[in-house]
């Protein structure tokens, strides 16, 4: 499991906001969100990137629950439960601002690092997102992407590559998994704790195979929910079935192949710098294209700290890309970087610029979907280009 870089990468971001945020009294539950958003005169105002794309985002929060399946694991909770972030493209000038996280998920965030008592949570949940609740959905029909979190983190991570999906013209479902991340609060005020943390570490490598594997069916019900006969979403009319993706980090990347494994509905899959704990099947992905994007330190062809890409890569029997980033660190791929630089810090295990984490990050996972979901071609995938010196075209 890659605890050196998680435990690197979110101990800066917390220690940023320490440096620099003040420190008043924490709220003990979520404001509503109409006020989500306010924080102090002398707090940062942090900001995502804005999106890229021509449309405007719209963002709705579904809560689900497979009555059909236990949680696996805290069996007696009784059905497992999701919660999803749904983006998407919506029209200009409708709804009002989507906070980043409630109050109280920061503070979580920040007491599981040891700083509940000294960083406003104020300052990460005010974070600006672009991202509008209520926002009138724009025309037409747009492929569906999935994207799941890195193991102990939150669907919130990862708001900055669905916001730009969805600027791009495409629906995104941002979850997260019950009992797997520190810094959720599912309905009803209630902190689940990440039971599937405990799991794994009393099983090990075995257990992160599990959790992949778990996820993968978490998808599939999601999938049900967004595109079957009663969707759950009220907007669901605007998703091409036929056009599903998904994407991850860390061991939502390995929950990306183990998804596309069970269910043909996903056509076009994404791993972001994950360990595939649980292997791409020997017979491939009934030639389905997938990605892996990840860190040059750890994911170049041949390594040695995660042989798991060159098994794997074998395996794809599609389209298939292996790009590796130099600078990067795990967590490039997420959010962390950009809320990091904007608060003065940089991480020296990633010396890669803020910046150029998102521009890679974005620009590459939505080329990817462009070109096997709409059918656009892409010379960015093609090869090597000056404007993208750090990506390296692995091929073994």
């Amino acid at each position: 499991m890659r605890t050196r870089h998680r435990g690197l990468a979110a101990s800066l971001l917390v220690l940023a906001l320490g440096a620099t945020a003040v420190a008043p009294a924490v709220a003990s539950s979520p404001a509503p969100a109409e006020s989500r958003t306010a924080h102090t005169a002398t707090a940062p105002q942090l900001r995502l990137p804005a999106p890229s794309g021509p449309y405007a985002v719209g963002e709705n929060t579904l809560h689900l629950r497979d009555t059909g399946r236990a949680d696996p694991y805290v069996p007696e909770a009784g059905a497992r439960e999701l919660l999803a972030s749904v983006f998407y493209p919506a029209r200009a000038g409708s709804g009002v601002p989507a906070p980043y996280m409630s109050a109280k998920e920061a503070e979580l965030l920040l007491e599981s690092r040891g700083f509940g008592r000294l960083v406003e949570p104020g300052v990460v949940a005010a974070t600006e997102t672009r991202a509008r609740i209520g926002a009138a959905p724009a025309r037409g029909r747009f492929p569906l992407v999935v994207l799941s979190p890195g193991f102990g983190q939150s669907r919130f991570t990862l708001t900055s590559l669905a916001t730009d999906l969805a600027s791009r013209g495409y629906v995104v479902a941002a979850v997260d998994h019950a009992h797997e991340s520190v810094a959720t609060v599912f309905p009803g005020g209630r902190v689940l704790p990440c039971a599937a943390c405990d799991y794994v570490e009393r099983v090990g490598d075995a257990g992160l195979a599990e959790v992949a594997r778990g996820r993968a069916k978490d998808v599939s019900f999601l999938l049900d929910r967004l595109t079957g006969a009663h969707p759950a979403w009220r907007h669901a009319s605007m998703i091409d079935r036929r056009r599903v993706g998904m994407a991850g980090h860390s061991i939502g990347g390995d929950s990306a192949a183990s998804t596309m494994a069970a269910d043909r509905r996903v056509r076009a899959g994404v791993n972001m710098d994950g360990t595939f704990y649980d292997p791409v099947p020997a017979a491939g992905l009934r030639g389905r294209p997938f990605m892996m994007l990840g860190t040059d330190i750890d994911h170049a062809s041949g390594g040695t700290f995660d042989t798991t890409w060159d098994r794997d890569w074998k395996r794809l029997d599609g389209w298939k890309r292996w790009l590796t980033v130099a600078g990067a660190g795990h967590f490039t791929f997420t959010d962390m970087p950009v809320l990091g630089a904007e608060l003065g810090i940089e991480d020296p295990s990633a010396p890669l610029p803020a910046d150029r984490s998102s521009d890679i990050t974005r620009d590459y996972v939505a080329a990817f979907f462009d070109l096997h979901l709409k059918g656009v071609p892409q010379p960015l995938l093609a090869g090597p280009t000056a404007v993208n010196p750090e990506v390296t075209f692995q091929r073994p």
